[in-house]
This record gives structure tokens, sequence and C-alpha cells, in this order.
């Protein structure tokens, strides 16, 4: 499993270089769909691997400087904290702990059950999902998107 997020991991290192071409207030812009503009459709997919990593392990893992994230570095950043941690807890797991169960809590109080093992794949999928968002926009800019294809990276 952890291969799929090492090709997630280097799409959007890739998708954060890419950014580096476009002006500060395309980066900002507001869009239709995925959340909103490029930046916040980065942070967003950060935010959820920590999220559900935090639903994983023991002690809560915090990102001190989460609430001032703005600029490009501060993703970049954020994204390399988040990345360590979640690498260290793959990394850690074992084939037996895959298939624990775990409790989350939905924000209307909905209890739902998840293995470890479908939380990491919903983890690979949700990050490949808004990818494709950051493909349609940059499309619109009239630019390259990055590609995603899995089969022509190496990433291992």
């Amino acid at each position: 499993m952890l291969s799929l997020f090492q090709y997630n991991w280097q799409v959007r290192e890739d998708w954060l270089n890419w950014c580096q071409s476009i002006s500060e207030e395309e980066f900002h812009k507001d869009r239709i769909g995925g959340m909103k503009s490029i930046k916040e459709t980065l942070i967003h997919i950060i935010d959820c691997e920590l999220l559900w990593l935090n639903s994983m392990v023991e002690k809560t893992i915090f990102c001190e400087t989460r609430n001032s994230i703005n600029q490009l570095k501060d993703i970049r950043a954020y994204s390399a904290f988040v990345k360590s941690h979640t690498k260290y807890f793959i990394e850690q797991l074992t084939s037996e702990n895959e298939n624990r169960i775990i409790e989350v809590k939905r924000r209307d109080g909905t209890i739902l059950h998840f293995t470890q093992k479908k939380i990491l794949a919903h983890m690979i999928t949700h990050e490949v999902h808004h990818i494709g968002q950051l493909s349609i926009w940059a499309r619109e800019l009239q630019l390259k998107p990055i590609s995603s294809d899995l089969i022509i990276r190496n990433y291992d």
C-alpha cells in the first residue's frame, strides 16, 4: 500500500511544482467545483490525509502551523509534515493490523466502522479524485495538467 501513497505524493509534488507556473491570483482564485480554489484543494487533500491518519493512530498528530497556511511554501511544508507521519504509520503497519476495526464518528454523530486497510484505500482514492479536479482547472487555464498516469511513473 505504501507504493500507492508514494505515487500520490509524487503526483502531489509535481502539482506543487506546477503551481509555481501560475500567478498568485490564479492560485487563490475561486473556481467551480472542488474546494473552490487550487490552493484550498491542495490543502484539503493534505487535511484529509491527516484526518484519516489521526483516526488510526493512538496519539493525535497536530500541525501547529496548519491555520497559517496561505502560500505555496506553506502547503509544501504541511505536505512534508503529513507525509512523514503517514509514511511512518504505514511502514509500522502489520498485516494483522490492516484488519483492525476503527470507529469513526461523523459530524452528525453517526458512528461508522472501517478496517484500517479500507481507510488507507480511501485516503489513496480521495487524493486521486481531487487531482482530477486540478487537471480540469489546468485545462481551463490553457495549461497542460500533470500526468497522473500510474503505469508510466516510477514511484517506488
